[in-house]
């Protein structure tokens, strides 16, 4: 299922409900978080999409001219993500993908408008390559938006990552973080 040899942690798919319910959204609601980055027709790339919580609402957003590629480790999230699809009709728009530990493994000319990673980074083993590797599936001008919860990351550990990013060539543009995420940024590739 994925890299034992790797000693982080990743969010086992049993804890899915806790993942995908109707309380997280009162805190969490994904239209908020990152309606302000998605228009209709746009390519998204969700990663570490778990049972698809921002995936549903990208998906409505982007309507029947976008696509939204789901991607997860766990071919359990990736089947419940595919259930809610088909329910909600959105099956032409989400597109599941399944990565390992180590490599997204998207075709890199996907050219995503947006791509994001809630609550995921501390969970893989080696954030600079992955960064690399957001930014080529990124088309210039696109955003990024990484989100880490505080109870994983420090802040100093969040400012690490983003220094490590500005090094690929993103660019930070702002903190759309709320009040107690302060573990929260947005990067603008670089045009170069």
């Amino acid at each position: 299922m994925y890299n034992k040899e790797y000693k982080g942690h990743v969010c086992d798919h049993s804890h899915s409900l806790f993942l995908d319910n109707s309380l997280r959204r009162i805190f969490q609601n994904p239209k908020k978080i990152v309606g302000e980055y998605i228009k209709e027709g746009d390519t998204i790339i969700d990663l570490g999409c778990g049972p698809g919580f921002f995936s549903i609402d990208m998906a409505k957003m982007v309507g029947g001219k976008g696509k939204v590629y789901s991607v997860d480790l766990q071919i359990e999230m990736l089947d419940k993500l595919k259930k809610k699809a088909n329910r909600y009709h959105l099956s032409n728009q989400i597109h599941l993908h399944q990565c390992s530990q180590n490599q997204i493994g998207l075709n890199n000319d996907t050219n995503a408008d947006f791509i994001l990673a809630y609550y995921m980074v501390h969970e893989i083993p080696d954030p600079v390559r992955f960064l690399s590797e957001v930014k080529l599936l990124l088309k210039k001008g696109g955003r990024f938006l990484i989100v880490e919860p505080l109870f994983h990351v420090s802040k100093e550990k969040f400012l690490t990552l983003s220094r490590k990013a500005e090094s690929l060539g993103f660019t930070i543009v702002g903190n759309p973080a709320k009040k107690g995420e302060a573990c929260c940024y947005r990067f603008n590739q670089d045009s170069s």
